[in-house]
């Protein structure tokens, strides 16, 4: 990739993106605009990628407790960088959720970009609401180069506390309804693939169909013997969640081959396993 890349957030999306891109990145904390200015006058990027966000320490219920901090991290320092993107005549890059919908299984076809985010019932997914609606407003009005990646329940072939996998194997109790989730490793080469492409707007990155979580322990449990799971319904959770499939035409309409759960899930878990 030509262009000069950075980016922003020392986490885990941030940190992977920064190894598999070759890119700079920098986990200063951003707490103004002045703080953005600067990181741009020093890297002088042409492409600025926002990793920044929070999603709890324990899970999303957390942010309820850090008001202050989640809104800033997920509402605040986009503004932020849309400002100083716009003055400087760069792209933004924003790591978004995929969790700001409602959504019926039964009644709704995989959920697309245009459809607006009606799931409020949370903080955090308020918070992300905010930033993408703020930052498609300036977009629309040509006043700023934007796209939006949607990420929704990260799954990695790598352990990290922010991986599904390591935490369905903590907790060895799952849900059997399907979910779209992202596989990072192809999360990764389609960001790159927008990004070559200069592609704006909104992008679903998850892989095709959803995932029932069942399927993946099972695979799991043949290669770690002796471990067990136990299946729990949604309803018995009592928590407040967005369970949804998300659809990924858009990002095929680009040219990007986007996978089936099924194609992944054994490259996922051997990974995993060997890199324990």
């Amino acid at each position: 990739m030509n262009k000069k890349i950075l980016i922003v957030g020392g986490g885990y999306i941030g940190r992977r993106l920064a190894k598999a891109l070759d890119a700079p990145l920098t986990a200063r904390r951003v707490v103004t605009y002045n703080d953005v200015e600067a990181l741009i006058k020093k890297y002088k990027p042409q492409v600025l990628i926002n990793g920044i966000g929070h999603t709890g320490k324990r899970n999303v219920d957390d942010c309820e407790a850090v008001v202050e901090k989640t809104l800033h991290a997920n509402t605040y320092v986009p503004i932020l960088m849309a400002e100083a993107a716009l003055r400087h005549g760069i792209k933004l890059v924003h790591i978004s959720s995929g969790c700001i919908y409602h959504f019926n299984y039964k009644k709704q076809q995989p959920i697309q970009e245009e459809r607006a985010p009606d799931y409020y019932d949370l903080f955090y997914s308020r918070t992300k609401i905010y930033a993408e609606d703020m930052l498609m407003r300036l977009a629309n009005g040509k006043h700023v180069n934007v796209l939006i990646a949607r990420i929704r329940v990260p799954l990695d072939n790598t352990p990290h506390p922010k991986n599904l996998l390591t935490k369905l194997i903590k907790y060895r109790k799952v849900i059997d309804a399907p979910n779209s989730v992202t596989y990072i490793p192809d999360f990764i080469k389609a960001l790159q693939h927008l990004i070559a492409r200069d592609a704006k707007g909104i992008f679903n990155i998850m892989l095709k169909d959803g995932l029932n979580y069942p399927d993946l322990m099972d695979i799991y449990a043949k290669k770690v013997p002796g471990f067990k799971y136990d299946t729990i319904d949604l309803k018995k959770l009592n928590l407040n969640r967005t369970s949804l499939l998300m659809s990924v035409h858009k990002l095929e309409k680009t040219g990007f081959k986007v996978r089936r759960v099924k194609d992944v899930l054994n490259e996922c878990v051997d990974g995993y396993v060997n890199s324990k």
